[in-house]
């Protein structure tokens, strides 16, 4: 699926009584909600002993609902997920021209 198609189909989920300050609101506390089960996801694994099998259907869902979030963020700044994904992988390819190099990490100005 491609990331703008993506947008559309998630906006018609998206409420469209809020203005754009309750939009901002709705959409980054529940990205921070939802950042926040797939910490404490992983955190089981890392760190409680859980199976470190990841339940991959679960962590496919959250992560779907982080795109979510994201793209009620982007749809009521007027920004298409296109955009914001081809601007980062610009920006990766300036910061990283042959691939992740952690010592390229460590001196970044970018």
């Amino acid at each position: 699926m491609q990331m703008n198609t993506y947008q559309q189909l998630a906006e018609r989920t998206m409420n469209p009584e809020q203005d754009q300050r309750e939009a901002f609101t709705n959409f980054a506390f529940g990205l921070a909600g939802e950042t926040g089960e797939t910490i404490d996801l992983l955190k089981k694994i890392l760190f409680h002993g859980h199976d470190l099998e990841i339940n991959k259907d679960k962590l496919v869902k959250e992560l779907g609902d982080i795109c979510w979030y994201v793209a009620g963020i982007a749809t009521t700044a007027g920004l298409s997920l296109d955009d914001i994904a081809v601007t980062n992988i610009e920006k990766l390819r300036a910061r990283y021209p042959n691939g992740f190099e952690q010592q390229k990490s460590i001196e970044r100005v970018i």
